[in-house]
């Protein structure tokens, strides 16, 4: 029997269908993971999926496994650092996004905040399960937009309505599997 998955998966990488089936869609409130995924898909703008999961093992490496605080403090050496590291997308914009989200993230937290509170109340603690037919997914979404909005008046970088979007999907607030996909259900 032939499993059935959404149809971006790729299946000649095993990584990305292992994203696929156990990451994606699946609600996510582990705050260091969020604050990475977040990271990730600002760095994604403009490339695909594929390419930054990939490098995911040496982002993790490079950014102190998503320390904040290493990664809000982070100084010119360190920046020259990431720009000539080939494990990941060297984009002198995202790197620096990544430390400003670091300090925004910061922010957040001393306000009292997590950042699993802040973006699930958007949803009122549960996903959302859409029905999209194939052609019908949407980019961005009144949702994703808000969202991007508070973000950056929270003053996060990388964080417009089409990054929030995939990051949405990516951290289960959004459970946009496709309806004959294994991994709908349960979600």
């Amino acid at each position: 029997m032939t499993t059935i998955r959404c149809s971006w998966a790729n299946p000649a990488n095993p990584r990305y269908l292992d994203y696929h089936d156990t990451e994606w869609g699946v609600p996510c409130h582990d705050e260091r993971r969020l604050f990475e995924m977040l990271n990730l898909e600002g760095a994604q703008a403009g490339l695909s999926w594929e390419t930054i999961l990939n490098k995911r093992d040496t982002y993790r490496a490079a950014f102190d496994d998503w320390d904040a605080e290493k990664i809000a403090a982070y100084g010119p050496d360190k920046v020259a650092q990431l720009l000539v590291d080939p494990g990941i997308v060297r984009n002198r914009l995202k790197v620096a996004a990544a430390i400003t989200n670091a300090q925004a993230y910061l922010r957040l937290r001393a306000q009292g905040q997590t950042l699993d509170g802040f973006l699930w109340a958007y949803v009122d603690g549960q996903p959302i399960v859409n029905s999209w037919q194939p052609g019908e997914f949407p980019a961005k979404t009144a949702l994703s937009d808000q969202l991007s909005k508070d973000l950056l008046k929270l003053g996060f970088k990388f964080v417009g309505s089409t990054i929030i979007y995939a990051y949405m999907q990516g951290i289960g607030m959004i459970n946009d599997h496709a309806p004959a996909c294994f991994c709908r259900a349960g979600r």
